[in-house]
């Protein structure tokens, strides 16, 4: 009878856990007044976007007041009215955040082992392929959208080659419907030159060589001579290999994640005596100093979200702003990994407010938009689609009440995938009604 209960109140749970996705576009929709951020640096007053079948096929300022003539002016210019129209005078209109190296749907609970399916046994597993358990209906994932993070890099976690990561689009079914680009990269995880004295063999707690680092490279190297030879061949069985074989061609890009700046400098330079170009650094705090070294090899950083304490006693707890400005300034191109940790996934829908504090510190407020829209979409090879709102783009954006980037302001009103109307109904949503009113009631 227990038994019987506990399976009735894990359904119940999964059946007011699951979201019902948007239907595809079927009415035109027009949104005016608003100012619109397209994710390219530029800003639109008194903006209107169209929209239809998904894709944007209007945007334009009036640098204007509104009123019904200038509506008729841009409404008329299509070949049929706009079914739809949304008044978003005093609001602001985004292009749909992109999230990058997250293990969104991968994981429910941390403590439960069975809900926890981001890491592999094993050391090197490029077959590995993290899009297979991804959960479209995790509520995690449903936490993102009321905040305008609409995408997201799903990658796993572990070894030293973990997997590869897929994008999806964060309303969906199941994995089939969420996927907008399968296996798009590889994630190696460089070995680390240092290591922490294990205490518990009373060794001293402090940063020390590793004494295995060049037999960790090594048996890298084995592993890339060995899947370079093989992953070519017609009737061989080894998976791993053939996993590889679109970082050799050049079709799949490695995502070197490397924070110390002998880990990236090392990392690179192995890299590229493959003939490998596209490169992702993912973390790069320690990469400071290697600025020009990075520049000179055109590789994109997905720094590390600045919430987060110093590595070091005597690092500046700014470092992380410093460094994304310099990057910047630089040229590099960069976007932000959203977690930090693999344990904190569900920190991911903070990302606009990540940007915004990096705006806080000298980056332009646009600037550091793009760092969670643009540049994401560059490094992913969806910029064709998203990531910008531009005519004949995805219509992926979102509206809100106020500055996105900020924590206090934004109010994300209304929020669209491929110009889908999405619900912002989250299970926090519910319990937030649920409980406004309790104290207010109270006698």
């Amino acid at each position: 009878m227990k038994k019987i209960i506990l399976i009735n109140i894990l359904f119940i749970n999964l059946i007011f856990s699951q979201q019902t996705p948007a239907p595809a576009q079927e009415k035109s929709i027009l949104i005016f007044g608003a100012t619109t951020h397209t994710g390219t640096g530029e800003v639109l007053e008194n903006s209107v976007i169209g929209f239809t079948n998904g894709k944007i096929d209007l945007i334009a300022s009036t640098g204007g007041d509104w009123n019904k003539a200038t509506l008729d002016l841009f409404t008329d210019s299509n070949s049929e009215k706009y079914d739809t129209l949304i008044n978003a005078k005093d609001h602001h209109v985004y292009p749909g955040i992109i999230a990058m190296n997250s293990n969104l749907g991968l994981v429910e609970v941390d403590a439960v082992k069975a809900s926890v399916d981001d890491d592999e046994s094993g050391t090197y597993l490029p077959n590995i392929r993290s899009i297979i358990a991804y959960n479209a209906e995790s509520k995690a994932v449903e936490s993102m959208r009321p905040n305008g993070v609409l995408l997201a890099q799903i990658a796993p976690n572990g070894g030293v080659i973990s997997g590869s990561s897929s994008i999806v689009q964060l309303d969906a079914w199941n994995w089939e419907d969420a996927v907008v680009d399968y296996d798009q990269g590889i994630h190696v995880n460089w070995p680390s030159p240092y290591t922490f004295g294990r205490w518990w063999l009373g060794e001293d707690r402090g940063l020390k060589a590793n004494t295995n680092y060049s037999k960790q490279v090594q048996n890298l190297k084995d592993f890339f001579d060995s899947s370079k030879a093989n992953f070519d061949l017609t009737n061989s069985m080894n998976l791993k290999a053939k996993a590889m074989k679109g970082i050799f061609e050049g079709s799949t890009t490695i995502y070197l994640n490397a924070d110390d700046e002998k880990e990236i400098v090392d990392g690179i330079t192995f890299l590229k005596k493959y003939g490998i170009d596209k490169i992702v650094i993912v973390g790069g705090t320690g990469s400071l100093n290697q600025v020009d070294f990075i520049k000179e090899n055109n590789v994109p950083v997905v720094v590390t979200q600045p919430y987060r304490l110093p590595q070091s006693t005597d690092e500046d707890p700014r470092e992380t702003f410093k460094l994304a400005k310099k990057l910047i300034d630089s040229g590099i191109l960069v976007a932000i990994d959203p977690t930090g940790t693999t344990q904190d996934r569900v920190s991911t829908r903070n990302l606009p407010f990540y940007a915004g504090s990096f705006s806080s510190f000298g980056i332009d407020k646009e600037v550091a938009l793009s760092m969670i829209t643009h540049n994401p979409a560059k490094i992913l090879g969806i910029d064709n689609k998203f990531g910008t709102l531009e005519v004949g783009k995805s219509a992926t954006l979102f509206i809100s009440k106020g500055d996105a980037l900020d924590i206090m302001s934004n109010n994300v009103t209304h929020a669209f995938i491929s110009g889908r109307n999405l619900s912002l109904e989250t299970h926090q949503t519910r319990l937030w009604r649920r409980y406004s009113n309790k104290y207010s009631n109270s006698q």
